[in-house]
């Protein structure tokens, strides 16, 4: 396609040939680099703006290729800024949505507090028996081999750590 002879893209008939000449072709442009129909639309309207506003410092042999400069770069911010939308929704995605009731949730809360430092305070022999057991799901025979006692020892551990723990849980009878 011959282009008209032009001589400075501010002058406002200049900018509409070179607008009639190029906007297709840097939509077409656009929407097969980036397959976004609207996005194409826009983002050929916002290099046309950018030629417009910057006219004076862009000769006209120069203004095709910094549409699609223009172009191009502002496609690729847009990807960029999907990219970041998509990883913040699918990380607020992953946070847990109840339809559970505050009070449920505080008195929850509550009970995870309070049985986490009743398994604290638990002597180290048991807590550590009963977390093997019930964490790692660890069978006696296994923990007695870890720890070198008997299977009767690592019984009567767990034994007297879950009786522990009742006593602060009395409710759990």
């Amino acid at each position: 396609m011959n282009e008209p002879k032009m001589s400075n893209v501010c002058e406002e008939a200049v900018f509409s040939v070179f607008f009639k000449t190029h906007a297709k072709a840097l939509k077409n442009y656009l929407y097969y680099k980036f397959g976004n129909e609207n996005q194409a639309e826009d983002i050929t309207q916002e290099a046309f703006i950018k030629l417009w506003q910057n006219c004076a410092d862009v000769p006209v042999e120069k203004a095709k290729s910094y549409i699609y400069t223009i172009a191009n770069n502002a496609s690729l911010n847009v990807i960029a800024h999907q990219k970041v939308v998509l990883n913040y929704a699918q990380s607020s995605s992953k946070k847990e949505t109840t339809n559970e009731s505050p009070e449920y949730i505080l008195e929850e809360e509550q009970f995870k507090t309070k049985l986490l430092t009743a398994i604290q305070n638990l002597n180290e022999t048991q807590r550590v028996a009963f977390l093997m057991h019930r964490i790692d799901g660890k069978k006696y025979t296994e923990i007695a081999e870890v720890l070198g006692i008997s299977v009767k020892a690592v019984e009567k551990r767990i034994h007297l750590a879950l009786t522990e723990l009742r006593k602060e849980f009395d409710y759990f009878k």
